[in-house]
């Protein structure tokens, strides 16, 4: 298999001082670095100790077939779900369900997860269980309903999922009917170019559409019948049975709320002391805790602390610690977590060895420390997700045609592309325009200055006269460069398709485009391909050429 290595810059410099240890400041902020081979065989022996503040695994590895069953668990599942509850320790990662899984980066986060899995399992010679965690919970259905797809025409186009009426619930709580699953599968039909994987493609997808009662259930569908045959281990946050279980953790979460608080707190400072911007929003007085509304059809209403009493932002409607301690007993369904508590009820449902995250997640988890020990509990090893692009044939022999690498591509593919134009301008059409422009200046100059020893008010009448002009021969060049070019058109349109397939949007790739892109392309081989690229544990990025 063909593959390169590229260093996708890191927007976060948290993130990047993480990976690459250029700053040794930070490293109080988290427990282990994913690059050190000791820190992996120091977090398995930790673990051992830390059984008492989990849930019981045999409990955890029922729900967790319950909910595995739905989708026809394979067989390499189910024995990793066994050994969870025989204790195993997990590598997990999770992210918000996406229609058709959303953004490749997705994939990528489970192709890592399965990796850091199986190496951590050589490494300590022990079963370590791949798990994603779908964050159901989430409520920001325009971050979970689109994708986006190449179609026929070598377009991008965005594909959306209608939110339907109601409440402002969980992803998994909103209801798509089997009208909406038919028209979101025509779209898609529509949309995509014809291709001897098409039909099987959306007969999968019609498949599971019958079973699946939202965005949620399509996107462990499609995970489960992806990975089955690695061992992926799924569950949805917002599962009922998950959520019994989390009811002793949601109870501490209340009862030392404030102390949780005050550790957050404390770590933001520390953060900004670094010289780093906080990756997410540390607030006094937050609860960082969410509650389905009882009242308002199951709304996620963040709480927030204020005069003894937890309240909704408008102060509309409270609870008392008691209140909730006591919904946490007897309705654990109606709480859901935000980011600063989801990675301790993590760590509390399983024996976590590492979490697989992205670079703003890492960011975002170096406040977390603090409430981990609060808890009497330890942050896990931060893995840096691995990141991917997917290379076409015909894209790369594109990019061989035009002479453009991938970094031309990633980093200056406009330069690139109008320097390709100008060494066709065999009528040297710019340099003419260009002597035209300044023998005009040359000669009108003069006469401007001649006008303003005439009269004073001239001078501006005449630089504006000759701007003008100016502009005109401009206007000329452009029109006569736009007429040249195009007996360029298929070229240019061969250069934008290597841009929209490489670089859509001007997104990294596995920001933008669907898996379905390739899967209706190619079947299952860009996926055996991703799972055979090169993997490392403090991350990267690896170019697959398909």
């Amino acid at each position: 298999m063909s593959t390169e290595s590229y260093r996708l810059p890191v927007a976060q410099p948290l993130t990047e001082a993480y990976i690459h240890r250029t700053d040794e400041r930070i490293e109080e902020l988290y427990s282990y670095h994913a690059g050190n081979e000791g820190d992996w065989e120091r977090r398995s022996l930790a673990l051992r100790d830390l059984t008492p503040t989990r849930a019981n695994a045999a409990a955890v590895a029922d729900s967790l077939r319950v909910y595995q069953a739905k989708w026809g668990a394979s067989e390499e599942a189910l024995a990793n779900i066994a050994a969870i509850s025989e204790g195993a320790p997990v590598v997990i990662g999770g992210q918000q369900a996406g229609l058709w899984t959303g953004p490749l980066l997705v994939i990528h986060k489970v192709v890592s997860i399965i990796h850091a899995a199986r190496s951590a399992s050589e490494q300590l010679g022990t079963k370590v269980v791949p798990v994603f965690w779908i964050a159901g919970e989430d409520h920001d259905w325009d971050e979970a309903n689109h994708t986006y797809v190449i179609t026929a025409e070598q377009e991008l186009k965005k594909l959306a999922a209608a939110r339907p009426e109601g409440p402002r619930t969980s992803v998994s709580r909103t209801v798509l009917a089997p009208e909406a699953w038919e028209q979101l599968i025509a779209d898609l039909e529509q949309s995509l170019p014809h291709s001897e994987f098409k039909p099987q493609l959306l007969e999968k997808l019609t498949d599971l559409s019958g079973q699946a009662s939202s965005l949620s259930d399509m996107f462990a569908g499609l995970l489960s019948y992806l990975f089955g045959s690695e061992g992926l281990v799924l569950l949805d946050a917002d599962c009922p049975e998950i959520r019994r279980l989390e009811a002793p953790m949601f109870r501490k979460l209340i009862e030392r709320n404030d102390e949780l608080e005050q550790a957050y707190l404390s770590a933001a400072d520390k953060v900004k002391s670094l010289g780093y911007t906080l990756q997410a929003d540390v607030v006094p007085g937050s609860a960082n805790l969410f509650l389905f509304h009882p009242e308002k059809g199951g709304e996620r209403t963040l709480l927030h602390k204020k005069e003894g009493s937890f309240q909704d932002r408008k102060g509309l409607s409270s609870w008392t610690a008691e209140e909730l301690l006591q919904i946490a007993d007897e309705q654990p369904e109606l709480l859901s977590n935000n980011v600063l508590t989801r990675p301790l009820m993590q760590d509390y449902l399983f024996p976590v060895l590492g979490t697989v995250l992205g670079p703003g997640e890492i960011a975002y988890w170096a406040l977390t420390g603090g409430a981990f020990r609060t808890l009497g509990m330890e942050m896990p090893i931060i893995v840096p997700r691995m990141s991917y692009t997917l290379i076409e044939g015909t894209i790369a022999k594109n990019m061989a045609k035009y002479e453009l690498s991938f970094r031309d591509v990633m980093e200056r593919f406009d330069d690139c592309k109008e320097a390709w134009l100008k060494e066709q301008d065999g009528l040297a059409i710019e340099e003419k325009f260009g002597a035209v422009r300044a023998s005009f200046e040359e000669m009108y100059k003069p006469l401007v200055d001649m006008a303003a020893t005439v009269q004073a008010g001239l001078a501006k009448l005449g630089e504006t006269n000759m701007t003008k002009i100016l502009e005109q021969i401009s206007y000329m060049e452009s029109k006569t460069v736009d007429a040249y070019n195009k007996q360029f058109e298929a070229s240019i349109r061969q250069l934008d398709r290597v841009a929209t397939a490489i670089l859509p949007a001007r997104k990294p790739q596995e920001r933008v485009l669907s898996m379905v892109v390739y899967w209706n392309r190619y079947g299952d081989a860009w996926l055996s391909k991703l799972l055979d690229a090169p993997y490392d544990r403090t991350g990267g990025h690896e170019i697959v050429y398909l």
